[in-house]
């Protein structure tokens, strides 16, 4: 009879460096670590550790990452209790022409050290594949972070506008996207927003705007005409079959548009002109060889809540929003995200013993408190909601 086991995948990203640096993250990794074993009963031996200010660790990389939760998800079997922690930058890029099943009209994305993006759809593939009863805890601690379980049910929380119209552009207009003419650069272009924190002698934003993220591609690629609408082919550009998932259904679409020639096709140059290239050899090759299906991302999709519903995601804010890294002040070396340490808070508080839905509506409450705007959420199944956290 199988025993019933207790694994984590713990990801903390500070960018080290970088015009992306943050100080908290790898913070929010080691007090969740502790809280795990202490708090939960999970081992030592089954948490995997990624972060970015120690090569003797696994480094938090878009590929890694999606290593680490698949090796996560393989391992799983019925009745064992998985559980994600990520902290670090978040960001939400325009939903591509024709995304109907999105419900915050985005594609909520973590920020991995590479620059290599998860999508919303990635965590739902993710949580698609856990195991029948068998149940996964997400908790992420970074910007744009409502929404991250695409379709999941919104519990706490005010990202997802269900049943609503969500407007997207045709797939010429949305590759000549720039930041000028999207609401999104304006939305997140102030990364210390607005944050009224008490007693913190730094404060910084979990987000890293679209500007920020174009500027690390153009240095990544030598290329100066990245632009929004180019942000997805620049990233198959860079990391090929290691994209994202729904970054290569989206470069199979652009690809395709190519083959067929017309207007869509015409005028090219710079990095789409490279990604054409690139794409003719990595179509046949490395994306045909993957396990991974690739599907028509202008295609809606027909995939409903009940795959999402063995996932519960708890947000450091909405979709709108952004999440904090702060240090008290005299603590430079505690800085912390304001999220995680709200639940490392409720958690001592409570010993433990709170419900998935307790702990984010008390999160919210002290977060208030404390001076910041951020409102986490959480994404779950009606069972799951009143549910213990973690197990």
């Amino acid at each position: 009879m199988h025993k019933m086991a207790k694994k984590a995948v713990l990801i903390g990203c500070n960018y080290p460096g970088t015009k992306a640096e943050l100080k908290g993250c790898i913070n929010d990794v080691w007090r969740m670590h502790e809280c795990l074993i202490r708090n939960y009963g999970f081992l030592d031996d089954d948490i995997t550790v990624l972060i970015d200010t120690d090569r003797s660790y696994t480094q938090p990389t878009g590929k890694n990452i999606r290593l680490a939760m698949s090796r996560l998800l393989r391992s799983a079997q019925p009745g064992d209790v998985l559980f994600v922690h990520y902290s670090g930058h978040g960001t939400r890029l325009p939903a591509e022409s024709g995304d109907h099943d999105d419900t915050t009209g985005y594609d909520e994305c973590i920020v991995p050290t590479d620059m290599n993006l998860i999508t919303d759809e990635d965590f739902r593939e993710f949580v698609a594949k856990v195991p029948k009863d068998c149940r996964i805890t997400i908790v992420s601690d970074s910007c744009h972070s409502g929404g991250l379980i695409e379709l999941a049910k919104e519990q706490v929380g005010e990202s997802t506008h269900e049943g609503e119209s969500v407007s997207t552009p045709g797939f010429k207009n949305f590759l000549h996207k720039t930041r000028e003419d999207t609401l999104e650069a304006r939305d997140i272009e102030e990364e210390h927003g607005e944050l009224h924190p008490r007693d913190h002698s730094y404060v910084k934003n979990r987000s890293l705007s679209l500007s920020t993220l174009i500027d690390i591609l153009k240095e990544k690629t030598g290329e100066d005409d990245v632009e929004i609408g180019k942000i997805r082919p620049t990233l198959f550009y860079i990391f090929g079959e290691d994209a994202s998932p729904k970054v290569k259904n989206f470069i199979k679409f652009f690809w395709n548009k190519f083959q067929l020639g017309g207007d869509e096709s015409e005028g090219h140059s710079g990095i789409l002109g490279l990604v054409n290239n690139l794409a003719q050899g990595l179509l046949n090759y490395k994306l045909s060889d993957s396990d991974e299906e690739i599907e028509d991302p202008v295609k809606p999709t027909s995939t409903k809540h009940n795959i999402v519903e063995r996932g519960i995601l708890l947000s450091g804010c909405q979709t709108d929003q952004t999440s904090a890294d702060a240090s008290p002040h005299g603590n430079p070396d505690k800085a912390y995200g304001a999220f995680s340490n709200a639940i490392q808070a409720i958690i001592a508080e409570t010993g433990g013993e709170v419900t998935n839905r307790q702990l984010v509506l008390k999160a919210r409450k002290k977060l208030h408190r404390q001076g910041y705007t951020q409102k986490p959420g959480l994404y779950c199944s009606d069972d799951h909601a009143s549910a213990p956290f973690v197990c």
